[in-house]
């Protein structure tokens, strides 16, 4: 098979020629430590790894005003920036000793907000909240933009790789930093905490923000018709079990992230929910949204709570089940032989059947090459009969 071929068997939860093994996004400080000058396509290519080609491209509603930001020029994984006469986006660097620090104004006829966001060398997080007051959601809903799917974008890159790799992408995120899934969204605009607080003392006005942040989603899902994408990504770990209880999760992010998960599917779309946290408690409630898979699948060494049979024998025959690998623990300090047997746990506890791609659980900023060659080299040995 194709890796291609190989990937989609799994979603379709059928049995491929031989295990699909591939990672989640490759970061790029790990790429410039251990592959310098390379890019996800070496990587792959050196590991012998199942490509993923990963894209994000947005198209602005001319209809309404909306134009591409000229003053942004896309960074890792972000999607071209959408703005108006009516949102406009600037960004000021913070003197800080540590990290690298930025500040964001969003300007509206009404009101400017504005989030600061810090950066070290893997990654970066929001210092500075962008909802300060329960009223500035009144200025999202008015004046953000709704930008739509870049068909031709995708489909360019989806003729360009053919059969060597699937077209991967995700549910737009806020501007300047955020999360496909609608609550994940809600999460890092206002901060988890305060967001969970308000689900009991403001319930309404919690409905009222994923309202607000769901139309941008509903509106990208309908305009991917006839885009070639393979899958596209929704969710985020504020949505797990080591975050939110079930209760929380079946009355503020099922009804918001299912219907998402419904219009991408009416325009031809797969989708994968992910959740990198705890997932066991939230299983059935995950599948029962409908989407084509689900990860990450994230083991008790690192902080998760999944127990790979039990979560294949609860619904595995529901949707296809993404990651499982523990690559804290066997992608450094340990032997191949170690991180062969894992790879091959994960094999006898999600393989059966199919509808299985083994991955680390979430991405990576450290590995030991010798290791990654182990990890693939045995995965490409796990074969169906």
């Amino acid at each position: 098979m194709t890796p291609k071929e190989r990937f989609l068997a799994a979603l379709r939860r059928t049995t491929p020629d031989r295990l699909p093994v591939t990672t989640h996004h490759v970061m790029p400080s790990y790429l410039a430590r251990t592959l310098p000058g390379a890019d996800n396509d070496a990587f792959f290519a050196r590991f012998g790894l199942d490509p993923i080609h990963w894209i994000y491209p947005l198209r602005p509603d001319e209809s309404r005003g909306e134009y591409y930001d000229p003053g942004h020029s896309p960074g890792y994984l972000e999607s071209p920036r959408i703005c108006s006469d009516r949102w406009r986006i600037s960004e000021r660097g913070l003197a800080d000793s540590e990290y690298s620090t930025v500040r964001y104004t969003f300007e509206t006829p009404k009101k400017s907000l504005t989030m600061v966001l810090q950066s070290n060398e893997h990654t970066s997080w929001v210092a500075e909240r962008l909802l300060k007051e329960k009223s500035d959601i009144d200025l999202i809903a008015e004046f953000a933009p709704l930008p739509l799917c870049d068909i031709s974008s995708v489909n360019r890159a989806a003729d360009r790789y053919g059969e060597s790799a699937i077209i991967r992408g995700g549910l737009p995120s806020f501007e300047v930093y955020g999360q496909p899934g609608c609550w994940q969204d809600a999460a890092v605009l206002f901060g988890i905490e305060e967001l969970i607080m308000q689900t009991y003392e403001d319930p309404e006005w919690v409905h009222t923000l994923l309202k607000v942040l769901q139309k941008r989603k509903l509106t990208f899902a309908a305009s991917t018709a006839g885009a070639r994408y393979d899958l596209l990504e929704h969710g985020g770990g504020d949505a797990s079990s080591t975050v939110i209880s079930p209760k929380i999760f079946s009355e503020f992010v099922a009804p918001y992230d299912a219907p998402v998960i419904a219009e991408a599917q009416e325009a031809g779309q797969r989708i994968v929910y992910h959740t990198c946290g705890g997932m066991m408690p939230l299983l059935e409630l995950i599948a029962g949204m409908r989407p084509d898979a689900m990860e990450t699948f994230t083991p008790t060494g690192m902080g998760g709570d999944t127990r790979l049979a039990e979560a294949k024998r609860r619904i595995g025959d529901r949707v296809c089940m993404i990651g499982g690998f523990d690559q804290f623990h066997f992608f450094k300090g340990c032997t191949p032989e170690e991180t062969r047997r894992e790879v091959r746990r994960c094999f006898d506890e999600a393989g059966p059947g199919g509808g299985y791609v083994l991955s680390p659980s979430d991405h990576f900023f450290e590995a030991e090459p010798e290791l990654l060659d182990a990890f693939a080299d045995e995965a490409r040995k796990c074969v169906y009969d």
